[in-house]
């Protein structure tokens, strides 16, 4: 499968890194508007660079992977739709719920496969908790706690361009808790600060807390922070009426030192890239399946517009101090 990759930046590396591991692929160009980015990219595995015209008039191009920044999102996924191509977009869709739905109406009409980066659904870990849940482990969940915490704040830059802490980095757990309950909220209720003064001249939060009851009688606790500096904070927990379903952090290893002064063990791996290399590659594999079968995706566009529209509310509730309904 002949991939063209749009934008050659951090997460572009990441998905590049996840084409290359898999025999069935193959990074075919890249695309930026940084041109140095795009050939550095490009040559590190043996692919050529295209302009984003090129590239949307070549027909030996199977799929697109859309790895740009996110204004740029909606107008990629429109492009592809045009021309007929399946898509993988990394979130959001926009940072508009209008404009997002406008593009999600686009590629309903087109009938493309269109996949949504929401790549922990691929983690082995958070896809055996799901499972269990699905087959009655722990019967019918009553509560679900996801903590998420970055090693460090991004770029300044980074944050003007984000959309801000629920778009960005929570939108995430938005989509894990719809995923793992088959549900949707009826209300958000958000609490949130900025520690880091950076961020408040932002504009944005960088601590936050978010309870959500959902339509089946769940209540959901979200927990965010942009700095943890134990490393990369991923855990879930699944209270149901016969017991807990846990997903712990995962660590640098599995090593841990008992002795008098105590016990000791590794660090939680540093980033997301350690943490979750392998749902990157089954993710692409899960869109590779998807062309190829003609089938939609697991994860497509509506779940993109749901997890979009939470975190619209989410800002609501935070700007008025009082719980939004859904």
């Amino acid at each position: 499968m002949k991939i063209c990759l749009i934008g050659a930046g951090r997460i572009g590396a990441v998905h590049a890194i996840a084409i290359a591991s898999d025999e069935n692929a193959n990074l075919h160009s890249v695309v930026d508007f940084h041109q140095e980015s795009a050939e550095k990219l490009a040559n590190k595995y043996n692919a050529i660079t295209l302009s984003m015209d090129e590239a949307f008039e070549n027909n030996e191009i199977d799929a697109f992977i859309i790895a740009s920044s996110t204004s740029t999102h909606a107008d990629l996924i429109e492009k592809c739709a045009k021309v007929g191509k399946p898509v993988f977009c990394e979130k959001p869709i926009d940072l508009s719920l209008d404009r997002a739905l406008s593009c999600a109406k686009a590629v309903e009409e087109s009938g493309i496969v269109c996949m949504l980066g929401f790549n922990r659904r691929f983690d082995p870990h958070m896809a055996s908790l799901k499972s269990q849940v699905d087959a009655n482990a722990i019967g019918s969940v009553q509560s679900l706690v996801i903590t998420s915490h970055d090693p460090e704040p991004p770029s300044m830059e980074y944050i003007a361009g984000s959309g801000g802490l629920f778009l960005d980095m929570m939108i995430h757990d938005f989509d894990m808790a719809c995923w793992i309950l088959d549900d949707s909220p009826s209300s958000i209720y958000v609490a949130a600060n900025a520690v880091n003064d950076a961020i408040a001249g932002q504009g944005d939060v960088d601590t936050a807390s978010v309870i959500m009851n959902m339509k089946k009688g769940a209540i959901v606790t979200i927990m965010n922070g942009r700095q943890a500096s134990f490393g990369y904070d991923q855990r879930v927990e699944a209270f149901g009426e016969t017991g807990m379903l846990q997903v712990k952090n995962a660590l640098e290893d599995n090593v841990v030192l008992s002795n008098s002064s105590g016990i000791r063990q590794a660090k939680n791996q540093h980033f997301f890239l350690e943490r979750y290399g392998k749902a990157f590659h089954n993710e692409l594999v899960h869109f590779m399946d998807s062309f190829q079968s003609g089938v939609q995706p697991s994860v497509n566009i509506s779940d993109g517009v749901l997890a979009l529209k939470i975190a619209e509310a989410a800002k609501e509730s935070l700007l008025s101090g009082n719980s939004i309904n859904l």
